[in-house]
């Protein structure tokens, strides 16, 4: 299951405002970037970009698993993530080195999101 429409961030100028104005955070296998809106629509929700490049590992294959399986980290964590949020997730080619799984996927975005102040770090 995918994230809904209205939790994607998918527009190149989305992802330049976090990568220009957004704040980093890094992990062993993940750096999180991540923009707080000024304004935010009651309605709005926050916004997730995933970024892989062929660097992580050459075989679209391997990137497309580690995007699930970060996607369903996200959906777990996403009640409790602010909704002015605009985040990007930059994977580190270390992740298929290390074999990560749901779990450490998870585990690193819940430490990210709570340095980044995007969710309040209880759970």
């Amino acid at each position: 299951m995918a994230l809904a429409k209205a939790n994607r961030l998918k527009a190149r100028s989305d992802f330049q405002a976090v990568f220009q104005a957004g704040i980093r955070h890094k992990s062993s296998h993940l750096t999180l970037r991540a923009l707080r809106m000024k304004q935010s629509m009651p309605t709005q929700s926050a916004k997730i970009g995933i970024s892989i490049s062929t660097k992580v590992s050459k075989r679209a294959v391997v990137r497309n698993r580690i995007k699930r399986q970060i996607r369903a980290a996200f959906r777990s964590l996403l009640p409790q993530i602010a909704p002015q949020w605009r985040l990007v997730i930059i994977v580190q080619p270390q992740a298929v080195a290390d074999k990560c799984d749901y779990q450490q996927f998870l585990q690193e975005l819940e430490q990210l999101l709570t340095k980044a102040e995007a969710i309040d770090g209880h759970s």
